[in-house]
């Protein structure tokens, strides 16, 4: 079955010679019944008319950051939350350096920036301005970013010449779009919980034990899960992150025990992700009043419930898929495989959190997943943005519970 009903694709056009093809993708969408509207940048506007745009999508066509109907009608911000998904076909060397640097000059550039949806990006130049080492850094950059790159492919130029650089057949194009979106409603029926950030556990009203998680990590895969169409629930610790998908339910609290509770509400569920850095220990009583300076102060703790042990062996409510993190500064290997036996859980993702430049309060990560199922090897996503992390994270999700 190919159809897209109730499906709303943002259909970018930048310049070059390659943007004719793009009439064929709408085309292709427009037979499917997906809902279309469309952005020509100013130099598209030279190979593509909005009359032509508009006779195959049947939707408005959008060519001006400053055209005070259409931001009557719909702002940049609206338009960005509309879609489904963006696609930018044909997209110029030009524009990938605009984007790679978060240029928002133009209404295409801007809603792009303000996007919380996936991006797909069909590249069309000629073969030197591809292989340009500045291209590929660019593109390396958005990748990073969670961008998808649909080829280009080799072959004849409108230059003359031969090489890669050529854009990708609309039908390929359109396979996946459509792939994407299909996965799409069909994780709509899946629900996805991830914890992330640290917890406080209260000494006195003003002092409490805590860690550095930022909690970044587990805001990446909440929103790679909601982009991809699982209903999502973020348990969230204390953290300065901010979530702009309305789609996602974030529930925030601040102790271990305020997290158990919350995760216990939030469940059944399919799919359980526990990337929180949840205090293991707590004071075993909490004084109702600030603690005077003293000499000597001793502070009994005891152990806090493990959640992710909880609900990896809670028989009547676990989880299809149940994943669990560890952070460890040593024998990563070693305590990972304990860790992911002893939990009882699917998958274990191990991180090293003693680098400086990844792990904890970073924007980067490297990480192992360690799978219970000894048909699966395990796999190591090398260093890259947390963003980016999460996608193939959620890329294998998809894979395995589809």
């Amino acid at each position: 079955m190919k159809n897209l009903s109730n499906k709303k694709v943002l259909f970018i056009i930048c310049g070059g010679i390659s943007a004719y093809k793009s009439l064929e993708i709408i085309r292709l969408l427009k037979k499917n019944n997906a809902e279309i509207k469309t952005i020509l940048t100013k130099s598209a506007k030279e190979f593509v008319t909005p009359l032509s745009i508009t006779s195959l999508s049947q939707g408005k066509v959008y060519d001006d950051l400053f055209n005070l109907e259409n931001e009557t009608e719909m702002d940049h911000i609206t338009l960005s939350r509309w879609a489904d998904l963006i696609i930018v076909a044909p997209i110029t060397a030009n524009t990938i350096a605009k984007l790679s640097q978060g240029s928002s000059e133009d209404l295409a550039s801007t809603v792009i920036l303000a996007s919380n949806k996936q991006i797909f990006l069909a590249p069309a130049m000629n073969v030197r301005m591809w292989e340009h080492q500045s291209t590929q850094d660019n593109l390396k950059k958005l990748k990073n970013y969670g961008y998808k790159v649909i080829g280009p492919v080799i072959g004849d130029m409108a230059c003359g010449e031969y090489g890669e650089g050529k854009m990708s057949n609309p039908t390929d194009i359109y396979h996946e779009i459509y792939n994407f979106l299909s996965k799409q409603t069909k994780n709509r029926k899946i629900k996805a919980l991830v914890t992330a950030g640290p917890t406080k556990e209260f000494i006195d009203p003003v002092r409490y034990i805590t860690n550095k998680s930022s909690g970044k990590q587990g805001y990446e895969l909440a929103k790679s899960l909601s982009k991809r169409g699982f209903e999502t629930t973020l348990i969230s610790g204390p953290s300065n992150l901010k979530i702009i998908d309305e789609k996602i339910n974030l529930i925030k609290v601040e102790t271990a025990d305020e997290m158990l509770k919350a995760t216990q509400k939030s469940l059944p569920t399919d799919v359980a992700i526990f990337s929180a850095a949840v205090a293991d220990f707590k004071i075993d009583r909490q004084n109702q009043d600030k603690i005077k300076k003293q000499q000597d102060l001793t502070i009994k703790l005891e152990k806090n419930i493990d959640i992710l042990n909880y609900v990896s062996n809670h028989n009547s409510m676990r989880p299809k898929l149940v994943i669990g993190f560890a952070a460890e500064t040593n024998d990563l290997i070693k305590n990972a495989k304990i860790k992911l036996s002893s939990k009882n859980c699917d998958w274990i993702i191990a991180n090293d959190v003693s680098k400086k430049d990844r792990g904890f309060d970073s924007d980067y990560n490297e990480v192992t997943i360690f799978y219970k199922d000894s048909k699966n090897k395990d796999e190591k996503l090398s260093f890259k943005k947390k963003s980016k992390i999460s996608e193939e994270i959620v890329d294998r999700i998809t894979a395995q519970i589809n």
